[in-house]
């Protein structure tokens, strides 16, 4: 039985047994037309979480409101992407130590977390309908980018076919494999232009700015941990309204015109994963390659060497 024939299989039976508003917002509505959207979440692009010490790990001050905050603008995009005719919602939980509270979830959502290895794609299921980002960050690099990294402050950069991307851009090319467009993202400001010089047409929703100028590319992984934390956020309420509106744009945009969405690149694939120096580590790369699928060169495993001067 497929992935896709399972969720099916369980959205009736959980009908059936009268929680279908928890699993999928109403199996009926979706009888007519199914509309589902894929949301792909993280923590450091959500506005009012300050850094990553004190904001994004068990041990932080703040994690419990910083989950609160995330959870928070994931249920605004719901509501725009519902009011827009979305009909199923599922929630990736894609930060690190989990960043989704499930007791404060929309209830019209499903939620998705602790993958099974391989990860990719994180339980993003072929031919689903759309695909959206909430609380992303920029990758690792970006100037003017509030938290950003690539999975961890240790990676340098990370590139498919000599093109850099981040934690957003592996996604993106997953989905398009599988036939899923990506219509929206928010996030911080440079998140946002990230997405839209990947995904021409996508709609997106900037909720903070950072300051900080420069790449750092002279920092090692705890030097940059601590480099991009300089933002301007907007107020979280007002975050979730914009974030709200845009998701409503977004559907009724990919609705009436499917010409953007999916990106594809040319194979063979090949990954080069560059990693800061590290504890007395030199700055090493890595690289992966596959003939023809993108999944699996994402799962691929990475072997690394040295830089040599």
């Amino acid at each position: 039985m497929s992935r896709r024939s399972h969720r099916r299989d369980f959205l009736r039976a959980a009908s059936a047994l009268g929680i279908g508003t928890w699993v999928s917002g109403g199996v009926s509505a979706a009888a007519t037309r199914r509309t589902s959207v894929y949301i792909m979440t993280d923590m450091e692009g959500v506005a009012g979480l300050l850094d990553s010490e004190q904001w994004c790990s068990p041990e932080s001050r703040y994690y419990d409101l910083g989950k609160e905050f995330l959870t928070l603008e994931v249920n605004a995009a719901i509501e725009g992407f519902a009011r827009g005719g979305a009909t199923e919602f599922l929630v990736a939980d894609g930060h690190g130590w989990g960043g989704i509270n499930p007791k404060l979830l929309d209830p019209r959502a499903e939620l998705a977390r602790n993958w099974s290895p391989p990860p990719y794609p994180f339980s993003l299921e072929k031919d689903m309908t759309f695909a959206a980002w909430v609380g992303q960050h920029a990758m690792s690099r970006t100037e003017f980018a509030h938290l950003a990294h690539t999975g961890s402050f240790s990676t340098f950069e990370i590139a498919i076919n000599g093109r850099p991307v981040g934690e957003f851009g592996e996604m993106v090319l997953c989905a398009s494999q599988l036939g899923t467009r990506t219509i929206f993202g928010s996030g911080d400001l440079a998140f946002t232009k990230e997405a839209k010089d990947l995904v021409p047409g996508v709609e997106t929703v900037a909720v903070k700015r950072g300051t900080t100028a420069g790449r750092g590319d002279e920092c090692d992984s705890k030097a940059y941990a601590k480099r991009n934390l300089g933002a301007i956020h907007l107020q979280p309420e007002r975050a979730r309204q914009l974030i709200t509106a845009g998701a409503e744009r977004a559907i009724r945009r990919a609705l009436a015109d499917t010409s953007f969405g999916i990106v594809r690149l040319q194979a063979p694939y090949e990954k080069s994963v560059a990693i800061r120096p590290r504890d007395g580590q030199p700055k090493r790369v890595g690289r992966a390659s596959h003939p023809s699928d993108v999944l699996a060169l994402m799962n691929a495993p990475v072997h690394y060497e040295p830089i040599k001067k």
